[in-house]
């Protein structure tokens, strides 16, 4: 089968961004004949002033990548074209170039930015779905995407000439939600529900599972509002002293919060700043837990399964796709989203409890290999594919599916870049 990936690239490297490039590989190595088309925002920033001034129509109709595009499928002949993010600068004009040539297509539902300018659902420190049950309309009003009236009504602009003229209910045969949480919310913002299949990201590699449990808890991520660090520092200062944080990431957010350790006095509090994803790595199976404490909902969390993979337990909000990955009393707690209190009793929970954290570690584990590989994942890919190619009257034999260490191994696609 021969299948044309499309990306854009944010000018921040993402999670969307390892997953467009994890999946291209799984896909090359299991035989398939995989085309990339990518963009990135960073084109932008090379744009004349002529361009930077057109930049609002291009967000919602860019004829160059129509025309470019459209050119790449009459030379390519996919069998399917599995879209990933198609915001700045290619633009969802790409989908009449689909639609026109009767070409199946797959849409990964990443995140909630068809149904939110901004893409996270999260408002004032707190989850906003005024966008669904309202008006897109809203979003301006509240100047929700990067503080400004004018680029959130581009958004906004985007997403509501697309709903007029229906681009992805007449372009769209197969949508891939990351979680259930995620399925129901998209089809209570009126997506079909019979389009909308549920598969997870992956994990490329097996980190392996770590000897013994580590002597600290640990957060791997962003410093933003929506990521809830606050959260997490302001519990950190409820539990006694001999227990130690780690805080793994970077954002603009840090100096602030970096401020606020210092102002709490908690020694015990060490930021380390970004990892490579092998320090990372290390980090995790150092760890007595994990904890992820958002305030908005998540579309996914690629961190809880590496430290599932890890035998690493995971206490998080009860929030999103956060509370359906992370099992309560299996393989990691729950506490309510942004009540430190709640959050530093199971803390300190955990810290007592250490058999019974062990053995959420080992079901985490097990969560990892029933849901979380290669092998797993590429069954379910191949499935959604499969159903898109038979909407459109076509159907295709694939390749023998092969070993999930095979199909992990490192293999280069055809990349069409700009």
């Amino acid at each position: 089968m021969k299948i044309l990936s499309v990306h854009n690239t944010h000018q921040e490297r993402g999670g969307e961004d390892v997953v467009f490039e994890q999946e291209g590989r799984m896909l090359a190595r299991a035989g398939h004949n995989v085309v990339a088309y990518h963009r990135t925002n960073h084109e932008i920033g090379q744009l004349s002033i002529v361009g930077q001034l057109d930049l609002a129509r291009r967000t919602i109709w860019a004829s160059d990548s129509l025309a470019e595009f459209d050119k790449l499928l009459a030379s390519e002949k996919p069998d399917v074209v599995h879209i990933h993010n198609t915001f700045i600068v290619i633009s969802p004009s790409i989908y009449r170039a689909c639609r026109k040539r009767g070409i199946p297509v797959v849409q990964t539902l990443h995140n909630f930015r068809f149904l939110c300018p901004p893409s996270n659902l999260f408002r004032d420190g707190k989850v906003c779905e005024e966008c669904i049950d309202r008006s897109l309309l809203r979003a301006i009003e509240h100047k929700c995407y990067r503080g400004s009236t004018s680029a959130t009504a581009v958004v906004v602009a985007m997403l509501g000439f697309h709903r007029i003229i229906r681009t992805l209910e007449r372009s769209v045969d197969r949508y891939i939600a990351l979680t259930e949480f995620s399925r129901k919310k998209f089809i209570s913002a009126g997506f079909p529900a019979d389009r909308i299949s549920v598969k997870p990201h992956f994990l490329e590699s097996d980190p392996g599972v770590r000897q013994q449990p580590g002597d600290y808890a640990l957060y791997i991520g962003r410093f933003s509002p929506d990521k809830g660090v606050r959260t997490l520092i302001d519990a950190w200062s409820k539990i006694p002293k001999e227990f130690k944080l780690r805080i793994v990431g970077d954002g603009l957010e840090r100096p602030e919060l970096e401020t606020e350790v210092r102002r709490r006095q908690l020694d015990n509090v060490k930021f380390r700043g970004f990892l490579s994803r092998e320090e990372a790595i290390a980090a995790l199976k150092g760890a007595r837990f994990l904890v992820m404490p958002s305030l908005w909902y998540e579309t996914f969390g690629m961190v809880i399964i590496e430290a599932f993979a890890c035998g690493v337990p995971v206490i998080c909000s009860r929030l999103g796709a956060m509370a359906e990955l992370v099992q309560d009393g299996i393989n990691g707690l729950h506490f309510a989203p942004g009540d430190s209190a709640d959050l530093a009793r199971k803390m300190i929970w955990s810290w007592s409890n250490r058999i019974a954290l062990e053995k959420m570690g080992c079901n985490g584990r097990q969560s990892f290999e029933n849901h979380y590989t290669c092998d797993k994942n590429y069954g379910m890919l191949m499935e959604i594919y499969e159903r898109a190619l038979r909407s459109r009257g076509h159907s295709r034999s694939l390749p023998i599916r092969q070993e999930a260490v095979q199909l992990c191994e490192t293999t280069d696609t055809v990349r069409v870049d700009r």
